[in-house]
């Protein structure tokens, strides 16, 4: 565990470790959900990654914007988004955060600064220039950030966000996590040099960061926050990580052969970033095991609830279809 954040108040520190497991937790639900076919469509699930959202969000506000991507329960969730009305969504219920008809790969509250996830790759970054440039002029100090994967980092419309983020000095923070895979083809096959140099050419800085360690994760956003809040322009952030499940849950049903190691796959368990910051917290005597015990049980008896609002909520009406379709329906 990165030693950078070794000032940071004990609140805050159980904070994340509560916010990542809530993350944890929820994914788990839903790996079990997927397994048992009581989900309407896929899920693409965030285990392992916690550390990048909830390092990055506990430097944002409800007035903050984020995008996010098909991978994005957990940036929901690091965002202050409701469980219940996720789990509800992603279940297809009219109870869901946008009634049932968003699905997993959709979840979005504007209340909260969640613009929303999207199943374009690389969809969310031009979403967040934008809503960069609609807080740049209102002047209230907002920022914008946007999530995406290794993937999307070969997107034109990368360039094209940093380019203009750079010429208009907006409050942009460009996330990308870099799991080691796009899909089932490991990164080094289709992504040439390195993802944080990308923002070099344009005059824009660039982090590297371990994506595993909460803490090294929180001070590479604070760096660039701070500098998009005091109109000092964007960053790229790169945040190296690995997804310890698949792409998407039901790639077992049609995957012919395994495309990564399990000992692979195993080894990066031992990074994961929750027990990493649990051990910070012993080492440092910042917490006790009885104490995070009880976090661990408040947070499952969150996720109780969550699920059975989900199972208990109402399948969303048909005829509604229409009306999330066109402004002015007829």
């Amino acid at each position: 565990m990165n030693a950078i954040a070794t000032n940071l108040p004990r609140e805050e520190l159980l904070a994340m470790y509560e916010r990542m497991l809530l993350i944890r937790l929820v994914e788990e639900q839903l790996a079990r959900d997927c397994a048992a076919g009581k989900l309407p469509g896929p899920v693409h699930l965030y285990v392992g990654e916690e550390a990048i959202a909830v390092g990055v969000c506990r430097h944002l506000d409800d007035r903050d914007w984020i995008t996010s991507t098909h991978r994005g329960h957990g940036h929901f969730l690091a965002k202050g988004g409701d469980p219940a009305r996720m789990l509800a969504e992603i279940y297809g219920r009219a109870s869901g955060i946008c009634g049932g008809f968003g699905g997993s790969m959709h979840v979005a509250d504007f209340s909260k600064g969640i613009i929303g996830a999207n199943g374009v790759v690389g969809g969310g970054i031009a979403l967040a220039a934008g809503a960069a440039l609609a807080a740049q002029l209102d002047g209230d100090g907002r920022v914008a950030v946007a999530f995406f994967g290794d993937g999307a980092a070969n997107q034109g419309v990368l360039a094209e966000a940093l380019n203009v983020a750079a010429l208009w000095k907006l409050p942009l923070v460009l996330v990308c996590e870099n799991n080691g895979f796009s899909e089932f083809s490991p990164t080094a096959t289709v992504t040439s040099g390195r993802i944080v140099e990308r923002a070099r050419p344009f005059g824009v800085p660039g982090i590297e960061v371990d994506g595993n360690d909460v803490l090294a994760v929180w001070q590479a956003a604070h760096v660039a926050v701070r500098r998009a809040r005091a109109g000092e322009g964007p960053t790229l952030i790169e945040a190296l990580t690995y997804r310890t499940r698949g792409h998407v849950e039901y790639e077992v049903t049609f995957l012919s052969e395994p495309y990564r190691d399990e000992a692979e796959v195993e080894a990066w368990k031992h990074k994961d970033p929750i027990p990493r910051l649990a051990s910070y917290l012993f080492e440092h005597e910042l917490a006790h095991p009885e104490e995070l015990h009880a976090i661990e049980e408040r947070v499952a008896q969150i996720v109780a609830e969550a699920v059975r609002f989900a199972e208990n909520a109402p399948e969303p009406d048909p005829a509604g279809a229409r009306g999330h379709m066109f402004a002015n329906p007829r």
